[in-house]
C-alpha cells in the first residue's frame, strides 16, 4: 500500500489511526483529510491504494467518498472505520463499494490484525459486523432444496472453513478450531473464493447458506 487516504475529522483519532496504519504499512504515504470536500479533491489528484473513511463528517457522509473512489479509482480498497454498527450505516457503505468495515471501539491489536488482512486480499470486517452481514444474507437467501444444484464441489475441509468464515470467525480463530495454521486457512479461503467465484465474506456467507452448511 503506497498511497493511503485517511478521512477522519477528530485530530486525536486521526493521529491514532495514522500510527496503526504506519505500523501495518510502514512504507506508505498517508494523505489526511478532515472533511469530505477535501477528500474528494484528493481523490481527483492522487491515486490511492487504500482509503480509511469515517462516516460521520462535518460536511456529510463518508459514503460519498467511498462512492467516488468506486467510480474513479476502482482499484482502491475503501475501508470504513467508524463507531456506527447499525444497519442504517453498514449496508449503504457496503453497497457504495466499501471493501471492509472496522469499528473504532475494538482493541488496537484487533484493528491492526484486520488491517493486515488487506494485503492478503481478505476484507477487514469486525467480527460483529461480519455476523450482521451473514445474518442479513441468510435472511434474504432462500435455501435450495438440493445443494447439488450448485455446480461447486467443496471438500469437507473447505466446507468446514467456509462455514466458519460465514459465521464471522477470523483466520487465526478458524486455525485454532481446526488445528491448522493461519496460513493454511488463508490458502483454503483463497481456494474456496475461487471455486465459488466470490470475493467477500458477505458473498461467502450467502453461498454457505445456499449450500446448506448452516444446517450441519
Amino acid at each position: 500500500m503506497k498511497n493511503i487516504l485517511l478521512l477522519e475529522d477528530l485530530p486525536e483519532i486521526r493521529a491514532w489511526l495514522r500510527k496503526l496504519v504506519l505500523q501495518v504499512f510502514p512504507d506508505s504515504h498517508i494523505s489526511e483529510s478532515a472533511r469530505i470536500a477535501d477528500a474528494l479533491a484528493l481523490v481527483t489528484a492522487v491515486k490511492f491504494d487504500l482509503a480509511l473513511v469515517d462516516l460521520g463528517l462535518p460536511d456529510g457522509s463518508g459514503v460519498d467518498v467511498v462512492t467516488k473512489l468506486r467510480d474513479v479509482q476502482p482499484d482502491c480498497q475503501s475501508v470504513v472505520v467508524t463507531i456506527h454498527d447499525d444497519d442504517e450505516h453498514l449496508f449503504p457503505a457496503l453497497q457504495a463499494g466499501a471493501f471492509g468495515y472496522i469499528l473504532k471501539e475494538q482493541a488496537r491489536e484487533l484493528i491492526t490484525e484486520q488491517l493486515q488482512r488487506i494485503s492478503q486480499g481478505e476484507p477487514p470486517l469486525s467480527p460483529s459486523i461480519a455476523r450482521r452481514v451473514m445474518a442479513y444474507f441468510a435472511n434474504k437467501a432462500k435455501p435450495r432444496a438440493d445443494a447439488n444444484l450448485i455446480n461447486v464441489s467443496l471438500t469437507d475441509r473447505e466446507s468446514e472453513v467456509l462455514l466458519r468464515v460465514a459465521k464471522g470467525y477470523t483466520l487465526p480463530e478458524i486455525g485454532v478450531q481446526l488445528g491448522l495454521s493461519r496460513h493454511t486457512i488463508a490458502d483454503y479461503v483463497k481456494q474456496i473464493y475461487r471455486k465459488l467465484n466470490v470475493s467477500s465474506r458477505a458473498e461467502a456467507a450467502l453461498e454457505a447458506q445456499r449450500l446448506g452448511l448452516f444446517g450441519r
